[in-house]
């Protein structure tokens, strides 16, 4: 009698060759697995589905620490290539998009003398290095050059949508985020607008200016709109936070998100929605129960530049043919 056999596909090492290119790295480890490797490759191969379902609206959320970083350029290239329809964020996507169309960030450690640093007038945000002419000072500048042209245009009020679309239209700068995003019709919403150096000046021009409104409630009945009228919807979430809840709390409301990718380093002991897993959403609804799904653990300015490069390169390939 034959022993049973388990079915199971051999882990390969990797193969390396001298223009071996980043998609064909990125397919490797799907076989040569490792611990995150065949996670990347698997969340790769779901964006590439999602992308090419006919129908599906695409929702992009992340936090803005990587905004600080060089991963502001992955992020523009899924917006500016029209890869992704909806962007959900936090404020400080806004101040450091704002910060370096003007001014450079600069590179730091994680152990500094941050007592030093505050007396020179320069922020740490972990290993990056934020002068303040190149924060709070230039984002005041623009900010409120840009909210009297609008009060004067007699824009008084705006959802966060509408607001983030004019700066990207007045920034007039291609590094940006909200350039691109503007340019291609893709709204940017952020739930917590008042949280950062934008949301600030927001609150500081309504001082002199009190019919001056933000209306989040505009923000959400276009939202809930676009759930209404979708049939099948995926999201790249990268961090945690009210973006990513923001995300998948709409999606419930159209029996859940059907493509997801999740890059986090969080972990879920805690019971934080920034460490919660795929399947917890699942539990909500807000994650349908058939849904391609992905959780990968792993720094996000390593992660999602060798994402979007692999996809990137596999969706050109694709409309080669």
């Amino acid at each position: 009698m034959k022993k049973a056999q388990s079915h199971k596909l051999p882990i390969m090492d990797y193969q390396f060759t001298e223009k071996m290119s980043v998609d064909e790295l990125v397919k490797q480890m799907d076989s040569a697995w490792g611990f995150t490797a065949g996670k990347l490759a698997s969340g790769v191969s779901i964006m590439e589905d999602m992308i090419n379902a006919k129908g599906c609206v695409k929702f992009f959320s992340f936090t803005a620490d990587i905004v600080a970083t060089g991963t502001r350029g992955a992020i523009r290239e899924l917006v500016k290539r029209k890869l992704v329809d909806v962007i959900i964020t936090t404020c400080g996507t806004l101040d450091h998009d704002v910060a370096r169309c003007w001014k450079d960030y600069y590179k730091g450690s994680f152990v500094m003398n941050d007592s030093k640093l505050h007396q020179e007038g320069v922020n740490r945000l972990g290993n990056v290095l934020v002068p303040n002419d190149s924060y709070g000072i230039v984002i005041e500048e623009k900010i409120q050059a840009m909210l009297k042209e609008l009060y004067a245009e007699g824009k008084h009020e705006l959802s966060t949508a509408e607001l983030n679309r004019e700066i990207g239209l007045r920034c007039c700068d291609e590094s940006s985020i909200l350039y691109w995003a503007a340019k291609n019709n893709i709204p940017v919403y952020v739930p917590g607008i008042t949280d950062g150096a934008v949301g600030y000046q927001l609150w500081f021009f309504s001082q002199d200016h009190k019919d001056f409104r933000i209306n989040l409630l505009k923000d959400e009945g276009e939202l809930s709109n676009l759930m209404f009228d979708s049939k099948t919807s995926g999201a790249l979430i990268v961090g945690g936070g009210i973006s990513k809840h923001h995300t998948i709390w709409w999606n419930q409301f159209k029996d859940g998100l059907d493509f997801v990718v999740y890059v986090s380093t969080a972990d879920e002991w805690d019971g934080s929605l920034s460490g919660a897993r795929p399947r917890e959403a699942v539990s909500w609804g807000k994650i349908s129960e058939k849904a391609k799904r992905i959780m990968i653990e792993g720094d996000a300015t390593v992660v999602l530049p060798i994402m979007t490069s692999a996809l990137l390169e596999r969706l050109s390939k694709t409309k080669t043919k």
